[in-house]
Order: structure tokens, then sequence, then C-alpha cells
């Protein structure tokens, strides 16, 4: 179980942090899913890992989803990204019901819509933290020079300016997930989708990662989603989600 200190369990507590049904209007609505369910494998060897899930997200929020190991986060957030299909129910992403579109509709879907910010940073070994970045902006469409210096400005944001030209071996692990970060903000996508942003980071990039997705949510419209088992975030975010044994829960267990 998560164990909080007692100021954020009294955070926690409160209407604004624990409710899983975000008060948004149907017009201001980037996330919706409805009656999610998702299981794995057949016969004997079946689990299922979601249960009845019900989530709505208003644009330019900030959204948590916390809870134990293997309560079912990370697959929550990669059937809400477009990148699990659930066994039952349906998801829509800014107006747009994706669990009905192609595997091609979907994934040009993700590459204009959602930047992802994955918890083993995914970044191509063979480019430069720049290259990565850039690389992204290609496939949106960005011309070299212009992607350049978009990606420049987002290495300067998560504080790797003097790292833009390093490959990922010669990056720390926390080094590695600001690139990684910095990737999903190229272009500026609507959604962002993270997974533990902050695990690999110390206490000050940790707080200039936390301000800058605060930034985007409230001064750009930028909607974020986030699994995380980091405390530091709670203080920036507008719902909190608690989940345990893959069902949502009404207020987190706190130890």
């Amino acid at each position: 179980m998560i164990s909080l200190p007692l100021s954020q369990r009294r955070r926690l507590s409160k209407t604004r942090s624990t409710s899983h049904l975000a008060q948004a209007s149907e017009g201001n609505r980037a996330i919706v899913a409805r009656d999610i369910n998702m299981v794995f494998g057949e016969g004997a060897q079946q689990f299922q890992a979601l249960y009845n899930i019900d989530l709505e997200v208003a644009r330019g929020d900030i959204q948590l989803l916390m809870g134990p190991s293997g309560s079912g986060k990370t697959t929550l957030l990669s059937i809400l990204g477009g990148i699990l299909h659930p066994t039952s129910g349906e998801v829509q992403l800014l107006g747009q019901t994706v669990t009905n579109l192609s595997r091609k509709q979907l994934s040009a879907f993700r590459l204009h819509s959602i930047g992802f910010i994955f918890q083993g940073f995914n970044l191509f070994p063979a480019l430069t933290a720049a290259e990565n970045i850039e690389l992204a902006l290609k496939l949106k469409g960005v011309k070299k020079r212009p992607a350049h210096w978009e990606a420049m400005m987002l290495l300067d944001q998560v504080g790797l300016g003097d790292r833009a030209h390093h490959l990922p071996k010669d990056l720390s692990g926390g080094q590695k997930q600001r690139v990684a970060i910095a990737r999903a903000l190229a272009g500026n996508p609507a959604l962002i989708m993270a997974d533990e942003p902050t695990a690999a980071l110390d206490s000050h990039s940790g707080h200039a990662v936390i301000d800058l997705l605060r930034t985007l949510a409230k001064d750009k419209g930028c909607t974020v989603l986030m699994v995380t088992h980091d405390p530091r975030i709670i203080d920036i975010a507008d719902h909190v989600t608690y989940l345990e044994d893959g069902r949502l829960q009404a207020h987190p267990t706190l130890a």
C-alpha cells in the first residue's frame, strides 16, 4: 500500500482529489472511459486485470492513477492511450471514440494527439538526445530546422541543454527520463500519458518536471494522465484515482 504523510492523507480525503469521475461538461472532456474490462490469457491461465472502469478527465486537468504494484495502473494507462485494446468497454479521447478506430487510424491519432512518457525511456540508442526528439517531430511533419530548434528548446526546459548531443549510453537514468519527457512534449500534444515520469529523478529534477507538467496543463490546456507513486505530484493534481486489484476505489487505502 502507499504510505503518505498526514498532510497528504488529509489532502487526498478531499472530494477534489479522490473523485474518479471528474466533473467535466460534455464538450470539456479530454478522456472518457466507460465500463472498461481487461482480461489476459484464456482458460485456466485467464486473468482479469481491470473491472468495469469508468473514468472522466476534463481538458487541462492533471489526473493521477495511484495504487500498489500490480493493481492495473499501467494496463489502464495503456488502454486509455490506445496502446492496448480493452476486452470490453469504450474509450473516447478528445471527442474521438478510439476503440472503434482501425490500427492505422489509431496510430495516426496517437502520433498527433498523445505524448507518451514510458517508464523504460524507449530512446533510440544510436541517436543523440536532440535527435531522439527531432525524430518525433519529423514524424509529425515538422521540417528539419524547426524540429532542431524545438528539440533544443525542450531539452533546455528539462535542464539538459548541455547534453543535447550525448547518446543515451552516456546519460544517467534520470537524464534519459528527462529526454523521454522532452520527446513526449514535442509538437504540443493535447494529451500526455505518463508512466512514473519522476521515478528516476532526484528531488531537484523531479520538481522541475512537475512544474513543467503543471505549466502545460494550466497555461496550454494540455491534459495529463499520470501513473505515479510519487507523493510530490499530489500537490499539482486536480484529481487522484486509486486502483486496487483492478478496481477503482472511492478513496485510497492509506497505511
